[in-house]
């Protein structure tokens, strides 16, 4: 039973991976990035690696997506008053 769960968790895990690389949109590819880690980290919990699936929840599935998208807002607000300032400018 768990050699089935295993490998079907592996499966989920690498159609979850070929899903981010496929995404065009940025927020649909960083909400898909932590689905991927909350998949590994899963994984890492059915291989009975506990520790490394908490460090994988809260890097993988936490703090990356968080800040990508942090830093994707930011790029948006710069690239406004970037325009702003030019439309000023003229």
């Amino acid at each position: 039973m768990t050699v089935i769960l295993g490998v079907a968790l592996l499966a989920l895990i690498a159609a979850s991976a070929l899903g981010v690389v496929r995404t065009d949109d940025v927020t649909c590819q960083t909400i898909s990035l932590s689905f991927y880690g909350l998949l590994l980290a899963l994984m890492f919990f059915l291989f009975r690696a506990p520790d490394v699936a908490l460090a994988q929840i809260t890097v993988g599935a936490i703090a990356l997506p968080l800040m990508v998208m942090l830093a994707i807002t930011r790029m948006k607000h710069h690239k406004e008053a970037t325009g702003r300032a030019r439309k000023e400018q003229q």
